[in-house]
């Protein structure tokens, strides 16, 4: 994951920040991966309740930076709850209390006049913190380097009837494929797994037709890298699901756990193989 956004250039109208509400902040702030940091309250932060989450930081941002104070590092992007690039755990909850909602989504009208609200980072292992509120998901990155892709010639662009697609079929692989990315899962799963993520970008290729040719050892080197990376294992808390933004189901690591089993399988029947021809 790479684009750090320190809260410029998203900033809500002047009229915008006028707002009948006030929250009381406390947000973690470490100035780097070695810092130990700590938790900073910044009280009677003013902001409208039509404001995002985003555009709240913003504000305050705007306003320690105006006092010659280091304004709070943070994730974001598109804010649009596309990209996966906002991660924040708010109140405990990572993206916040609105079930199905990224915090870029997120509204201060989901939030009461006078709130405490507590803000922190992804809280895992394999998520070292890089300053503040951003962490570093280059683990995500790796895994699907190790097999999230299709490599098999595929031609130009086909007719859209030119591979038929069972409707079933292909419903999976999308709700699969809305997985974004953004890491809720494995800062929800007290085990740290990031189950969720592989399984679903595994999902999405073995239900086409083109994701068929790899569909094992796809598997197995995804998994194998998850587990490099230092994440966790399910224990079928279901956290995750009950985080995700995109709501995608814990049928994904079903499915993935088969593919891997499968080509385990396999991959020990051809050395054994191998031995007898020896």
């Amino acid at each position: 994951m790479s684009g750090h956004d320190h809260g410029h250039g998203h900033a809500p109208s002047h009229s915008a920040s006028h707002a009948p509400m006030r929250v009381n902040l406390h947000i973690w702030r470490q100035s780097g991966p070695c810092d130990s940091g700590r938790m900073v309250a910044y009280p009677n932060v003013a902001c409208s309740p039509d404001m995002s989450f985003l555009e709240m930081l913003d504000v305050l941002n705007e306003r320690l930076q105006e006092r010659g104070e280091e304004p709070i590092a943070f994730d974001s992007d598109c804010r649009e709850g596309i990209c996966g690039m906002c991660s924040l755990t708010v109140n405990g909850t990572p993206h916040g209390p609105r079930k199905g909602t990224t915090v870029c989504q997120l509204h201060m009208r989901s939030f009461n006049d006078g709130e405490e609200i507590f803000i922190e980072p992804w809280r895992a292992a394999a998520f070292p913190v890089q300053k503040d509120l951003v962490v570093d998901r280059g683990a995500f990155d790796r895994i699907i380097q190790a097999g999230g892709f299709v490599s098999v010639r595929t031609g130009g662009c086909p007719d859209g009837n030119a591979i038929p697609v069972p409707k079933e079929e292909a419903d999976q692989a999308m709700d699969a494929a809305a997985c974004i990315g953004c890491g809720a899962c494995v800062a929800a799963c007290p085990n740290a797994a990031a189950m969720l993520f592989v399984g679903a970008k595994i999902s999405h290729l073995r239900h086409l037709p083109q994701g068929q040719a790899e569909r094992k050892r796809r598997a197995q080197a995804m998994v194998d890298q998850m587990d490099q990376e230092g994440f966790g294992n399910c224990s079928n808390y279901l956290e995750c699901e009950a985080v995700c933004p995109k709501e995608i189901s814990v049928k994904v690591i079903a499915e993935m756990n088969r593919d891997y089993l499968s080509a385990s399988l396999t991959r020990e029947e051809r050395k054994a193989d191998a031995g007898g021809a020896g």
